[in-house]
């Protein structure tokens, strides 16, 4: 199933994409929650639900009078792995890691597939980052490596912005991945049975319609599994967590080729989906209480 966050007369709730169609959950199956991280907490009995939506005939809506939000508007928490693909450890003139590199990524980053990604006021070093993400359907501690994939809920695509000079500020490099706007999540989540092998998925992204990136999940370093393992060693995984699983080679930044206002973004996975988003100037307005 592709399962979607839709917004669609001013409201917004779950949806089960099917070819170019949505198959609305609210009005198919209104016992469902109608929000992605509850949803996930029900377990298998939603999802069983949702399945059982999408096989019946009613309830459906042409995408193109939808629009999709972020699957997960706001997970738990969002954790990244850095320098997981050897051709960009290389780029970056790094020396390889021994063990995964987990950072955060705050959860007010999260936008859109296709929403506005903001150059910041503060700095003009806007990099794209095209990266698989995956998100934890139900509770996880201390789980083996090949147990894993029976608590990934999903599959989708993100890109990891980064304002490099402030991601270089601290060694956690969370202010730099965090700014609002800066985690397009999309443009759905694609369950495990549908994807097939994670790690043997084709990765590009495009600016301005340019290629820059084209890898394959089978160079990931630390693979899906792998960071199950290892976050669940540390701390219970729950419910609509998210994590990006690092970039490979192209970015811009090794060559100065940082974003500017007016750019297009397009990052797209083999058997999940494509994400697209322009850069537009950060709004002057401030928001206080």
């Amino acid at each position: 199933m592709k399962l979607a966050t839709f917004t669609h007369d001013t409201r917004t709730r779950l949806g089960v994409v099917t070819g170019e169609e949505i198959v609305d959950l609210a009005a198919a199956a209104p016992g469902l929650p109608h929000e992605m991280r509850a949803f996930l907490e029900a377990g298998a009995p939603a999802m069983d639900a949702a399945r059982s939506a999408t096989a019946a005939a009613g309830h459906r809506l042409p995408l193109s009078r939808v629009t999709l939000e972020a699957p997960i508007r706001r997970p738990p928490e969002i954790l990244a792995v850095g320098l997981n693909y050897r051709d960009h450890v290389e780029e970056a003139k790094l020396p390889l890691p021994e063990f995964p590199l987990f950072f955060n990524k705050q959860t007010a980053s999260v936008t859109g597939p296709y929403d506005p990604i903001h150059l910041p006021r503060v700095s003009n070093k806007l990099d794209y980052e095209g990266e698989l993400a995956f998100v934890i359907g139900k509770r996880a501690r201390h789980v083996p490596k090949e147990r894993a994939r029976e608590f990934i809920a999903g599959y989708l695509v993100c890109d990891d912005v980064s304002v490099r000079d402030w991601q270089f500020k601290a060694p956690t490099w969370t202010l730099g991945k965090s700014f609002d706007t800066h985690c397009p999540l999309g443009p759905w989540i694609v369950t495990p049975d549908e994807v097939g092998d994670p790690h043997a998925l084709e990765l590009r992204t495009w600016v301005n319609g340019e290629e820059r990136q084209h890898s394959n999940t089978k160079h990931l370093i630390f693979d899906c599994y792998d960071c199950v393992a290892t976050l669940s060693t540390v701390f219970t995984l729950e419910p609509g967590l998210v994590v990006t699983t690092g970039t490979p080679s192209g970015v811009g930044g090794p060559r100065r080729m940082y974003l500017k206002e007016g750019d297009v973004v397009r990052i797209e996975i083999e058997r999940i989906g494509a994400i697209e988003n322009r850069v537009v100037a950060e709004p002057a307005t401030t928001v206080t209480a």
